[in-house]
């Protein structure tokens, strides 16, 4: 509440202390009820655009949503409703990923099949629920979940999350090319 009353003021006053090319990172709480159905974030996303500002959601997906296609669902579900609520581009990233017991299981997650998820789901799930899991699967954009895993090689992690940003929020497509000229070479 704080923050949205002081968005015109205090925020906008430490925002102009920032160069165009520096990354911001604000760092949320992990109440999806901030993102899904309290307008505080989105006004303050809001706010952000209309200061000029490039914005894009990265959104942390704890390693243990992948333990059981049941929990990914709720995770992805989740996801799917900060990124409704808050109109913006996505990185959705699996954190934790060195607690991990079964690394095999790891790539099944990363880029989903739904019709694996589906069978999965009725596996697991009584079979009064098979109508809602294929649902779920039909309704779910799973292509926009393709996860990203951080695992704990911080630095190659870092760049390629920062990539991923970069294209995301088109970074540089406004910059103007640099152009070298070259001397010709003598033949002498």
């Amino acid at each position: 509440m704080h923050l949205e009353e002081n968005l015109d003021e205090w925020l906008t006053e430490e925002l102009d202390n920032y160069l165009d090319d520096d990354y911001l990172v604000f760092d949320c709480p992990g109440q999806i009820e901030l993102f899904s159905h309290v307008p505080v974030l989105k006004n303050f996303v809001e706010h952000l655009r209309r200061k000029n500002f490039n914005v894009c959601v990265v959104y942390l997906l704890d390693s243990q949503f992948i333990t059981d296609v049941t929990k990914f669902i709720s995770g992805c579900m989740a996801s799917l409703s900060t990124m409704v609520q808050l109109e913006l581009p996505h990185v959705n990233i699996l954190s934790e990923m060195d607690l991990v017991a079964n690394k095999r299981d790891i790539e099944n997650f990363l880029d989903p099949e739904p019709r694996t998820l589906l069978a999965e789901l009725n596996k697991r799930m009584a079979p009064q629920f098979v109508k809602l899991n294929k649902s779920l699967i039909e309704v779910c954009p799973f292509q926009v979940f393709i996860m990203k895993a951080f695992t704990m090689m911080p630095n190659l992690n870092m760049h390629y999350i920062l990539s991923q940003i970069d294209n995301c929020i088109q970074y540089g497509k406004d910059a103007d090319v640099k152009v070298k000229d070259f001397d010709p070479v003598d033949d002498d």
